[in-house]
């Protein structure tokens, strides 16, 4: 970088910076930043013209006026001007004041882009690199468009500088993470891998950054850089501090090269050539070897890069999963880092280690340091800390230990921090299932949780317990008789009651023989608690009643008369009035046979995986599944669920309205219509006769809402049927979509139903409607084919945020499609927040023997959720004042592509989902619109303007709305369209 001469130095900023510091109020700082913004605009304006070093010092003062929080509406002409200087200091405070000032909307870019691209054509190193850091700060769409196609040629030529070579990998690596799709794959990918062999180390640390974000989207194409990569590893791990003095930091040899070279490792299975996996393993010993020898310094930065580059290291270790030795020299490692005293390294020595213990050949060694872990969930000051060691608790619990880590984690959940309880009472939950060789012992830990943390408990954890109960015989006495002593405390939360209602209800005629726990004894004990309860859990105590008039005739009486009273005929709920009188009159009217086939004994629940390891897995978030699973222990006959554990893959995500414990029983599946003909499947789905339409018929919102908020079952005998979902894969785990994705997206942008995908063998078709921030789609899947298809799964992917943004609940489909049949798959949808990104459809099956798959973005778009605005013009144009923002505006000028016909233009503008207003554009052919996006967090307002040109077959489209993104967002669906 040049330095600055002492001719460069700015008396009149100096003088201007010293006045503000100076100000002793507010008010005096504005009057005087008011008098130099009103001198600098009469400099700007006269007709002197100002030299280089004048327009730097007032831009320069200009820049520091922003930086102070005050508006700068002006100067940037002035600015640009100075990139054309062949001073340095000027040019970089007109590339300064770009970077912060200057909106990627602005009309001055173009100016501003040619400035960069004479920059980057100049050959001067620090001119390029200049423009190269005022691209990746800007770091626009439009900037990338105008030099993503320039800057790999910089990074890759021959006579590129190091520096420049330093910032056209970073600037491109900006450009990538803004917008992949501008950045063009060529043949610079194969080039720049060559860059970790590069000299300049600097070079190499900005290339791996590069490479490592690239090939997570194209492993393909980088892959000979594993060769690469260990080779510079190694070099780098095998020399001295000496070796590398100017990139040696407190002793360690480039320790932030170093982990990104192991993080770039990470991208890519174990390297198959035996010379480079022998090399790479080489490597790790050394580390692990270098992380025993003693300190070369007390610094704490040494000791920061040093242990960075180990657990890196032991990162790459775990990814590998293939070298016994290493995993088990890790683990031994991160244990010494269990007991010590910095609390950063016993965090991450805790959380390394959950994930050591999935894998099969370090687990036993990841047990010995059970009691550590143990000390350390009593004794760490730091949640987090506890809360580390409470998963690694969880992690290596198996049936020799799972007694002892349960009882461990009841005794913290008593003192336990309350924003992590929840997370421990799902915990002890699911150990307890899955390693219950005795039930007594599972039904008592419930109940204990529920006595301890009952705040805590979910529906998830007591429906559960009682779907175990009702399954096995031999566990029923004893859960009625703990439950029913459990009761008799003094202070019984209301999860405890729920429970004990339902299992005396079910099962109290086992402890009936014993007078300390007859009928009378049981109601008497049930109903004390009564009052004090919720109306859900009145609703269930009255179901319990009910069952008591059966199983036990001698309490009829006493019964009908608590139905009976007017707190309960006339209770001011609903449901609990209609129980009471039902209850009643149905133990008033039936025969005793009648009542006892109507109130006869549940019968056992279809055998389904825990839903509560799904809960605990929505909670830990996405990257969660490999601390919670544990794949690596053999399925047991003595597993309570009676079955293996879920995989991630196979563990249903359930939403508010699904069946999250298998309780439901899932209806039969509808038979497939006949289809009229396998080329012509769908033709019946989408007319317009009444035999066509499914249940989505056109209804009034109210019942359509309805029907799509999830149900409130009051009580596990009174849950309806649903079945729950499948899981959905990670992005990571399908293909791309289909190159046409695109366009057969845009075809829905504007209607609901139509045919989604048709090929030789397959034909989707779509059916959808939505109302305010809620949709339901019927997705109907043919087989064109004479041959079924086989292990047939359509599932829905969120890529990115989106299912924070978006939440689908699917419904399973026939595994199986017959030839020339056709399946049906609804969907529940609701939009939460804006979304800028559509799900992703998956359809997977074998035909013939042969793997199909095929991803498809799913039609649904952030304009589906649009509630037409009927408004008058005065309220539209005052409206559209307020929305004056620039960042709230997106404007498109665009070439027609289809003949402009008003009567169609209308139709669209109405599929896309606003109001048109009649007689508020002054121009009568132009089109106005508004209407509000709903979503579950907030509303956003949009207002549409569409001026066509017929003469010059041109269109101008404008949308305003509260938001930035979806401005420019609509603005792009909608366009499309035209």
């Amino acid at each position: 970088m040049p330095a600055v001469s002492k001719g460069d130095g700015m008396r009149g900023l100096a003088v201007f910076i010293s006045d503000i510091r100076n100000c002793k109020s507010k008010e005096a700082e504005i009057k005087r930043i008011n008098k130099e913004l009103a001198n600098i605009r009469s400099k700007f304006k006269g007709d002197k013209a100002l030299d280089g070093y004048s327009k730097k010092k007032y831009v320069c003062k200009l820049l520091f006026i922003f930086l102070l929080g005050h508006d700068i509406d002006f100067g940037h002409m002035e600015a640009v001007n100075l990139l054309s200087s062949n001073k340095y200091t000027e040019k970089q405070i007109g590339y300064l004041f770009i970077s912060v000032l200057v909106n990627s909307n602005s009309e001055l870019i173009r100016l501003i882009n040619n400035a960069i691209k004479n920059d980057l054509a100049s050959r001067n190193p620090t001119f390029m690199c200049l423009a190269l850091h005022c691209i990746a700060n800007v770091g626009s769409r439009e900037m990338g468009e105008a030099f993503a196609a320039d800057i790999p040629r910089i990074l890759v030529a021959g006579d590129s500088m190091d520096s420049v070579k330093q910032s056209a990998a970073l600037c491109l690596l900006r450009l990538y993470k803004a917008s992949p799709d501008l950045v063009p794959m060529g043949e610079w990918t194969a080039r720049v891998v060559h860059l970790l062999n590069d000299q300049h180390m600097g070079v190499v640390t900005a290339a791996v950054s590069l490479i490592t974000c690239l090939c997570k989207k194209n492993p393909d194409d980088f892959k000979t850089c594993i060769s690469l990569a260990v080779s510079r590893l190694s070099r780098i791990v095998s020399s001295a501090s000496t070796d590398l003095q100017d990139y040696t930091y407190y002793f360690v040899p480039a320790p932030w090269l170093s982990v990104k070279l192991l993080r770039l490792l990470q991208c890519y299975p174990p390297p198959e050539d035996a010379a480079v996996k022998g090399r790479l393993v080489e490597c790790l010993e050394t580390v692990l070897n270098k992380a025993q020898e003693p300190p070369k310094s007390k610094k704490v930065q040494h000791s920061n890069a040093k242990n960075a580059i180990l657990f890196e290291t032991i990162s790459l270790i775990i990814h590998y999963d293939s070298e016994p030795n290493l995993l088990v020299r890790a683990c031994n490692q991160l244990g010494q880092f269990l007991q010590h005293r910095e609390t950063n390294l016993r965090y991450l020595a805790l959380e390394s280690m959950c994930t050591l213990a999935s894998s099969e050949f370090s687990h036993e060694a990841v047990k010995t340091h059970i009691d550590t872990v143990i000390n350390a969930l009593k004794t760490e000051r730091d949640v987090s800390v506890r809360q580390r060691a409470a998963d690694l608790l969880y992690a290596m619990c198996d049936r020799s230990n799972a007694k002892q880590i349960v009882s461990e984690m009841l005794r913290y959940l008593e003192t336990a921090d309350y924003a992590i309880r929840e997370e421990i009472v799902l915990k002890v939950a699911i150990l307890a299932e899955k390693y219950a060789v005795d039930y007594s012992w599972y039904v008592d830990t419930i109940l204990n949780l529920i006595r301890i943390a009952g705040d805590y408990v979910s529906e998830e954890v007591w429906y559960r317990v009682l779907q175990i109960v009702t399954n096995r015989d031999d566990v029923q006495g004893y859960a009625a008789k703990t439950v029913f002593e459990a009761l008799q405390a003094p202070a019984c939360h209301e999860n405890m009651v729920k429970v004990g209602g339902y299992i005396l209800g079910e099962f109290g005629n086992l402890i009936a023989g014993d007078p300390r726990s007859s009928p009378p004894v049981q109601f008497s004990l049930l109903h004390s608690k009564f009052h004090l309860c919720s109306v859900a859990t009145r609703a269930l105590l009255l179901s319990t009643y009910i069952k008591f008039i059966n199983l036990f005739p001698e309490t009829k009486a006493t019964i009908q008369g608590v139905l009976r009273a007017g707190s309960q005929l006339r209770n001011a709920d609903v449901e609990l009035q209609q129980r009471a009188v039902e209850y009643l009159t149905l133990s008033s009217v039936a025969s005793t046979d009648v009542l006892a086939t109507v109130l006869e004994e549940m019968p056992p629940f279809p055998e389904r995986e825990s839903s509560i390891l799904a809960k605990l897995k929505r909670k830990k978030g996405p990257g969660a599944g490999s601390a919670l699973d544990d794949g690596r222990r053999e399925p047991s006959s003595h597993d309570i669920n009676g079955g293996v554990e879920p995989t991630p893959s196979t563990v249903s995500t359930p939403s508010p309205s699904a069946d999250l414990l298998g309780l439901r029983a899932a209806p039969p599946p509808a038979a497939p219509p006949a289809p009229s003909g396998a080329g012509n499947l769908l033709v019946d789905v989408f007319s317009d006769g009444p035999a066509a339409q499914p249940s989505l018929g056109p209804t009034p919102e109210e019942a359509f809402l309805s029907e799509l908020e999830p149900p409130a079952p009051e009580s596990p005998m009174a849950l309806l049927a649903d079945p729950a979902p499948a899981a959905d894969p990670g992005p990571e785990d399908i293909g791309p979509p289909i190159p046409e994705a695109d366009e057969l997206l845009n075809k829905f942008v504007c209607r609901n139903n139509g045919v989604l995908f048709e090929n030789q063998l397959l034909q989707i078709g779509v059916k959808s409607e939505f109302r305010q921030n809620l949709g339901r789609m019927y997705l109907f899947y043919g087989n064109k084919t004479s041959v079924q298809f086989q292990n047939f799964s359509p599932t829905v992917v969120h890529p990115g945020d989106l299912q924070t943004q978006l939440a689908v609940q699917t419904k399973r489909v026939a595994s199986q499609v017959d030839g020339g049949a056709q399946v049906q798959q609804v969907l529940n949808i609701e939009c939460l927040r804006d979304f800028l990104t559509p799900p992703l459809l998956s359809v997977r099956f074998r035909y013939g023997g042969a793997p199909q798959s095929l991803t498809l973005k799913l039609p649904v778009t952030i304009n589906k959720f649009f509630q037409p605005t009927e408004m008058a013009a005065q309220d539209f144009f005052q409206r559209w004042k307020q929305l004056s923002l620039p960042q709230q505006e997106a404007q498109k000028i665009f070439k027609a592509n289809h003949p402009m016909d008003a009567e169609v233009t209308k139709a669209k503008l109405l599929g896309f989902g606003s109001a048109l207003l009649d007689n508020v554009d002054p121009n009568p052919e132009n089109f106005v619109g508004a209407g509000i996006i709903q979503t579950k967090a907030l509303q956003v307002g949009c207002l549409l303007r569409l001026e066509p040109n017929a003469q010059a077959q041109m269109y101008r489209l404008t949308l305003r709305t509260s938001k930035e993104p979806v401005s420019r967002h609509l603005c792009d669906l909608l366009a499309q369209q035209f």
